[in-house]
């Protein structure tokens, strides 16, 4: 049991019980740092904080003379392996982690997979885990699709957890991503603002299709067009499932190598080398290549770019090579 306070101060008069413990929790020198309001009402509704030796409710107005105490449980073992799988890790301090995740690693464990995912990578690496939500696990806050690679942060402790939850719901976080699409969108920038759902009929597939439903925004860049192939530089505003593979498939320029939503099209790739590198890639060409966000505990703004992978790197290399030889060509008439 751990005392809050031998006795609430006097300006704790009037002050609800629930807010009383949130400042407390605000302290970075106490025990009780880095708890969360949601973990905190868990807590009292739990019985787990008691008042002058008496479970208290969370709405309790405190007089100023009481002694405040809290039973703090040991944080529950995830009930998965940790497992030593390899981790390209781009950034790492005591709240959180950043990953340069592959194409071909799931990040949480699902129906049939339990292992072999980076949830069990990180069980391995990160010994210093405080546990979110009262379980000993990484905290998860966004995910990037099997098949797409790039940056992915990951939270150590419930106020790392709750601080990138709020930024990625207030939109504050900056997500970056390198597209490689059948044909050349046009016009060759701008933005892509729907409505967005899951699949009226196929249900392992989103479209945005739809006059109702969230509200999906993507930003696009063309870097360079050549071959019935283009690189794009694209700007999440909204972050839902699938929401690049889908805002392109839909307007006719799916992400090469797409199984689901039709990047596998090949033909429309009218240059050999590139359509060599297309029928060679195993997963849609999408990367997240840039992240920044505020890091938890400082607010300082951190930006972490994670290197395209070696195939996507290859298709980059040939594409701009064949764009600027159809310059210099073009040119030369």
């Amino acid at each position: 049991m751990l005392d809050v306070s031998p006795r609430a101060p006097e300006e704790a008069r009037g002050i609800r019980l629930d807010k009383y413990l949130a400042g407390k929790a605000a302290e970075a020198d106490t025990r009780m740092a880095g708890l969360t309001r949601t973990r905190l009402r868990k807590l009292i509704d739990d019985g787990s904080v008691l008042v002058d030796g008496k479970v208290a409710r969370a709405s309790m107005k405190l007089v100023g003379t009481e002694k405040v105490s809290v039973a703090l449980p040991e944080p529950e073992p995830l009930q998965l392996v940790a497992e030593a799988l390899p981790l390209d890790i781009l950034y790492e301090d005591a709240d959180v982690i950043v990953i340069a995740k592959s194409s071909d690693m799931i990040v949480h464990p699902g129906a049939g997979r339990k292992t072999g995912t980076l949830v069990n990578a990180l069980l391995a690496h990160c010994r210093d885990l405080s546990g979110i939500g009262g379980v000993m696990r990484p905290g998860i806050v966004h995910r990037l699709d099997r098949g797409t690679s790039g940056c992915l942060v990951v939270a150590k402790n419930d106020k790392a957890h709750e601080s990138l939850t709020r930024q990625f719901a207030l939109r504050e976080v900056e997500k970056r991503y390198t597209a490689f699409v059948l044909g050349a969108p046009q016009p060759a920038s701008g933005s892509i603002k729907t409505f967005y759902a899951r699949h009226p009929t196929q249900r392992l597939k989103f479209t945005s299709k739809v006059t109702r439903g969230k509200t999906a925004l993507t930003e696009y860049r063309t870097v360079c067009a050549a071959g019935g192939v283009a690189e794009l530089d694209v700007l999440l505003g909204t972050g839902r499932t699938h929401q690049i593979r889908v805002h392109f498939s839909d307007r006719g320029h799916p992400i090469l190598g797409d199984a689901l939503y039709g990047g596998q099209v090949r033909v429309r790739v009218t240059s050999a080398p590139l359509r060599d590198l297309a029928m060679a890639l195993t997963h849609q060409a999408l990367h997240a290549r840039f992240l920044a966000f505020k890091q938890p505990t400082s607010g300082k703004r951190l930006e972490l770019e994670a290197p395209l992978p070696a195939d996507l790197r290859a298709l980059e290399a040939t594409l701009s090579a064949i764009a600027k030889e159809m310059t210099a060509q073009r040119k030369k008439r």
